[in-house]
């Protein structure tokens, strides 16, 4: 995405749409889906009109979750859960190009992506992309399992796989904790957006998408309380867990080189 002034969000004046798919031994798991084929062969139609125009997502069908899932010799039906940090709609909008998936998110999630009861929540989640999908709903009671200290729930028959409640962004928004061979990876989705949020000596954040984020935030206070939890997790668990957000284009690339890293120190 190469949103307009971006440059005053981050220092590469873009944002990504972070994905991860998992091997396991119920074929593939993909956490997070970006925008789908649809989305990008009519935007304006499906994104929104403004939502196109000032976010300028790239129109390329190759950068779709499905397109790259088949770059890698695999096939849309090879991927049965899809787990998603949240429904936006740059997170939600390829659930339509794997039919056969089944989706898992939190019930208060799907509650609010469902009934669009706010102005922002009608424009941040699109009927569509979610329409016919099959949906397995948790409940993020805090009860049962723990991850590091956080509420967890693992849904799925895979093991290794664990729906972290982190909410704020959205009613419903939550991390995917996937376990590896090198420790664990924690899918933050929209908790942060700027790889410096979570520096855990100097916390900071450019003040426009500061600002970004407290206007979307349908709780401003317990996502900046979450944000404070992830730090403590850096901090107190950093060698076995790592972290990334969806948007941030320094942790992608990071992680694409394979060689993710925490934080850098940069003004911001």
């Amino acid at each position: 995405m190469c949103p307009v002034l971006g440059k005053s969000l981050n220092r590469a004046g873009t944002f990504v749409c972070h994905t991860l798919l998992v091997e396991s031994g119920d074929g593939l798991v993909l956490v997070d889906t970006g925008f789908g084929l649809a989305d990008l062969a009519e935007p304006a139609r499906h994104l929104g009109g403004a939502f196109a125009a000032l976010v300028r997502p790239s129109l390329d069908p190759a950068g779709t979750a499905v397109r790259q899932v088949e770059a890698l010799g695999f096939r849309a039906s090879d991927v049965r859960h899809i787990v998603v940090t949240h429904l936006d709609l740059d997170h939600a909008g390829g659930i339509a190009d794997f039919p056969d998936a089944t989706v898992h998110c939190f019930r208060p999630e799907h509650d609010a992506a469902t009934a669009r009861r706010t102005l922002i929540e009608k424009n941040r989640y699109r009927p569509h992309q979610i329409r016919g999908a099959r949906f397995v709903l948790h409940e993020p009671s805090g009860e049962g399992d723990r991850w590091f200290g956080f509420a967890a729930v693992k849904p799925l028959a895979v093991p290794g796989i664990a729906i972290v409640p982190l909410v704020g962004h959205t009613r419903g928004h939550a991390g995917v904790a996937v376990e590896g061979d090198g420790g664990w990876l924690l899918h933050c989705g929209d908790a942060y957006f700027h790889d410096n949020e979570m520096d855990v000596a100097n916390p900071r954040c450019p003040a426009m998408l500061s600002g970004y984020q407290r206007l979307m935030a349908l709780d401003n206070a317990r996502r900046l309380e979450n944000q404070g939890h992830l730090r403590e997790l850096i901090k107190s668990h950093g060698s076995e867990v790592r972290l990334f957000c969806a948007h941030d284009p320094v942790e992608f690339a990071a992680f694409a080189d394979g060689k993710p890293r925490q934080p850098r120190e940069e003004a911001a």
